[in-house]
């Protein structure tokens, strides 16, 4: 489907497309097919729509008349965890948007959300792209934040020392869940760079601004997924340091219990040799003897251990 918009959204055929209006347009791959020679547009741009791009850096192709860019979207609320996955043609006051896999349509209702956003007597190509894009990352800062919360509490699951067995497992996987964000704005910081750029002159200089502050929201996004990033590999520098004093803890008492108990094991050497010349061998209090000297031993070394907090 194909909008021109002037005073009030018109519904329109690729044939009626006129540079001097606003157009805007969600087509599905088959219809890309369709209409791309008669806008312009090269084959191995319509070949790359027809399969998803599994990566996020897919890097923006920039024509005389058009730029070309393929965008996987991801929804932090989408719990199944699929991701969207849309081409964009831009030339001069038409965006295009191809669904390569819109799953359940959200992108479809963001873009014309975005189309209807302004009102259509002030509306602009670049302010219908800044829709679309602060669209697709409306509830993003809503979703840092609760990630921040989240290792705020893993921190402090580390300070009570309340950590389970796979624990630092789900470290990793919030760690990479970060990178994704993370290669998701360089993506759209990827895009809206190319438009600003405006090699092949498609926007009028003095409407980028709008492209110039989406840059901004972007980029502060970026920077807010890295400090939490960062803050997962303290949280695992500081689990990994957790262990170590809790197995420091564990030699440390080992090491008191043997110090402790290590005399028993000379007096049982001593007294296990059966010398007939020792003098304990044949005394028939000998047995209780030992007994005590071992019981007095412990207990001294108990006494200097506790004194010395060795325990």
């Amino acid at each position: 489907m194909f909008y021109q918009i002037n005073e009030e959204p018109k519904r329109i055929g690729v044939n009626e497309i006129d540079e001097n209006f606003i157009t805007a347009g969600y087509v599905t791959v088959s219809q890309l097919e369709e209409i791309a020679g008669a806008l312009g547009f090269s084959q191995s741009t319509v070949d790359a729509c027809k399969i998803a791009n599994k990566n996020f850096r897919s890097g923006v192709e920039v024509y005389d008349e058009y730029t070309f860019t393929e965008l996987r979207i991801i929804n932090p609320d989408d719990k199944s965890g699929r991701e969207d996955c849309v081409a964009i043609y831009i030339k001069k006051n038409l965006i295009i948007v191809v669904d390569v896999e819109d799953y359940d349509a959200s992108t479809k209702t963001k873009f014309t959300s975005a189309v209807n956003r302004y009102s259509y007597k002030t509306a602009t190509l670049e302010k219908i792209i800044y829709a679309f894009i602060d669209s697709l990352i409306a509830n993003d800062f809503r979703f840092i934040e609760d990630k921040g919360m989240e290792v705020t509490e893993l921190e402090e699951d580390i300070l009570k020392e309340k950590t389970h067995e796979n624990f630092n497992l789900d470290l990793l996987h919030l760690k990479k869940e970060l990178l994704t964000m993370h290669n998701y704005y360089e993506q759209l910081l990827d895009i809206t760079d190319a438009i600003e750029e405006n090699e092949n002159s498609i926007f009028a200089s003095e409407d980028l601004r709008y492209i110039s502050n989406l840059s901004l929201k972007i980029t502060r996004l970026r920077e807010d997924t890295d400090s939490l990033s960062s803050s997962v590999t303290h949280l695992q520098d500081a689990y990994s340091s957790s262990l170590d004093l809790k197995l420091n803890k564990t030699m440390k008492l080992f090491t008191v219990i043997t110090s402790i108990f290590f005399p028993l094991t000379v007096i049982v050497g001593w007294y296990g040799m059966n010398f007939k010349a020792m003098p304990e061998f044949e005394w028939k209090y000998g047995y209780i003897y030992v007994i005590v000297l071992s019981v007095i031993v412990v207990a001294i070394l108990s006494i200097i251990g506790k004194k010395k907090k060795w325990f």
